[in-house]
């Protein structure tokens, strides 16, 4: 869809490109006309003038036909560009606000899914989609040999529909290999890239074997799906050839009865071989089209399905840009479950958190922390009920708002390619003062001040270069940046040691301001020295909510009842 309507933006290159292949097939009738008045009128009377004539005529026509060939092509290479900036564009915009939720598991397989607009401007920028172009010519030039040699149009009025028929059942053969291949494809890009992203565990856990074997059977299973459709096309391609040559002797049998009952001449026998061979001939041409078309076909369907994914916000959807909002977070009724799943991972009748708040959930592995702390940063939608933010539904927030307002820390931090300090102002617009005290406060510049090019220092993709602990770092930075009112922090210290760890927690004192709401997911009780408000989840349960000393006093080992009007079934 997104790709149709780019193409038809512009249409006054449809018509261009017809104008063009019309005036090319016209003068393709040229051709064969220049040979029958040779045979016909030059060569019984060897009249040099007449072919001289005839000869700066066709002169004139190869370098017509050559240049508008030419500028065809040059359109639609254009047009291709255009159309392929304008989608690509689109479709990584798209990518970019997926819901986090809702979003494919494979991230090998939604790279894949992308990268499959590659063949789709190769397919439309390659001259060979004229020979579809030409196939309706096909009619037109069977007129013009009834025209010249009667009897012998009946050849190809015969052998046309039976290549048509070919082409036609060869392709719908062809569509379920293309379908199937490219479903594999997709799995292989995304083992590919699920291996080199665990390259380090696969090797300490010897699982490689493991790995190749999976990718030994698909390439297999590829590869057979490959040399089918190769078989299929070859096979087709040949038959129709061989329909051509049919055709050829199949005119000249025919041809030489009409010459013997004066129907027809030697050069119009002649021009109509020339013209029989633009019958069949693109035909023939079209079947490998057709063959890339299944691909660039199911390609677009991977692309179309990936564009039906459901967004952060809808395009048509009228956001809020409230100029003030109280320092206020709310889940009310709030329940949440992945797509497909019957598991509700978060079920909250009602739960606030007001200025000044600086609670810490705690509570065993899969109890349904980092899930809470997704859904209050609007990043996974609630399935059910609302998470207000200063009294405002966050889903109808705009994006900035909650940007500016917000600050998240993931449980696993991702680094991208670039700079240490492109990596801590992700965001931008952060002043280089600002920069180095939060650098200073966290410790970080202390990873600067071991390699020569300091801030500058270059990162890899997913951080590759550094520890653990200074990713986490880098991390936090991100959030200090942003100076947020709600700051959601999950397992701020898990990777760092004690020393940086105590950093932090005076770092996150210092920085906070009094009326900042702070939410921190850990699992370390210590933590607490923060909080002024302890969360207690056990096995997606909300147990305990109360003052810190209260609830860590009161934390039993056996099953402790939710707290009234807090509720959840997690994961």
């Amino acid at each position: 869809r997104l790709l149709l309507s780019e193409v038809l933006k512009e249409k006054r290159w449809i018509a261009e490109v017809l104008v063009a292949t019309l005036v090319v097939n016209l003068m393709a009738v040229a051709t064969s006309l220049f040979s029958m008045q040779v045979y016909d009128r030059v060569i019984p009377t060897f009249a040099y003038s007449t072919l001289t004539a005839l000869v700066t005529g066709m002169g004139i026509i190869v370098v017509l036909d050559w240049a508008l060939k030419f500028i065809r092509a040059r359109i639609l290479d254009s047009m291709a560009k255009r159309v392929d900036q304008a989608v690509s564009q689109r479709l990584f915009e798209h990518v970019i606000r997926l819901r986090l939720d809702a979003r494919p598991r494979s991230l090998g397989s939604l790279a894949a899914q992308m990268n499959g607009l590659e063949s789709v401007r190769s397919f439309f920028s390659s001259t060979i989609v004229f020979a579809l172009t030409d196939v309706p010519f096909c009619l037109m030039f069977i007129a013009i040999i009834a025209v010249i040699g009667g009897m012998v149009s009946l050849v190809y009025v015969f052998l046309l529909p039976v290549a048509l028929v070919l082409a036609w059942l060869a392709q719908r053969r062809l569509r379920d290999l293309a379908r199937q291949e490219i479903q594999r494809g997709h799995e292989r890009h995304g083992l590919l890239v699920d291996t080199i992203q665990g390259a380090e565990t696969i090797q300490s856990c010897g699982g490689g074997w493991r790995f190749a074997d999976t990718w030994r059977s698909i390439t297999a299973t590829m590869a057979g799906y490959s040399l089918k459709s190769k078989l299929i096309s070859s096979t087709t391609t040949t038959t129709t050839g061989t329909l051509g040559t049919i055709a050829y002797i199949s005119a000249l049998v025919v041809g030489v009865s009409c010459i013997e009952a004066g129907d027809l001449t030697t050069g119009g026998l002649i021009a109509c071989t020339i013209l029989g061979g633009r019958v069949i001939g693109p035909v023939a041409q079209s079947v490998q089209t057709l063959v890339q078309w299944q691909y660039v076909r199911e390609s677009l369907t991977m692309v179309n399905r990936l564009l039906d994914l459901e967004t952060d916000r809808r395009d048509d959807q009228n956001l809020l840009i409230p100029e003030q909002l109280a320092d206020t977070l709310d889940f009310e009724g709030v329940r949440f479950a992945y797509p497909n799943s019957p598991i509700q991972r978060i079920d909250i009748k009602g739960i606030s958190f007001k200025a000044g708040d600086r609670v810490v959930l705690l509570g065993p592995n899969g109890c349904g922390k980092s899930t809470f702390l997704k859904v209050a940063a609007g990043l996974y939608k609630p399935s059910e009920g609302q998470v207000r933010l200063g009294g405002a539904d966050l889903w109808e927030l705009d994006p900035q708002v909650i940007n500016e307002r917000m600050g998240y820390l993931p449980q696993d931090v991702h680094l991208f390619k670039g700079t240490l300090r492109t990596n801590m102002a992700l965001g931008g617009g952060v002043s280089d003062s600002k920069l180095l005290e939060v650098a200073q406060l966290l410790g970080i510049d202390r990873v600067a001040a071991d390699n020569p090019r300091s801030m500058e220092l270059e990162i890899s993709e997913g951080g590759q270069g550094l520890s653990g602990g200074q990713r986490q770092l880098v991390g936090l930075a991100r959030v200090f940046l942003a100076s947020p009112r709600v700051w959601l922090l999950d397992e701020p210290s898990a990777a760092l040691d004690m020393e940086s760890e105590n950093n932090v927690l005076e770092a996150i004192n210092r920085w906070a301001r009094p009326t900042d709401i702070v939410l921190i997911a850990t699992h370390r009780p210590r933590l607490t020295s923060l909080a002024n408000r302890v969360i207690l989840m056990r096995r997606g349960q909300v147990v305990a909510d109360g003052k810190p000393e209260d609830v860590l006093q009161s934390r039993p080992r056996n099953k402790i009842r939710p707290v009234a009007g807090v509720a959840a079934v997690g994961n």
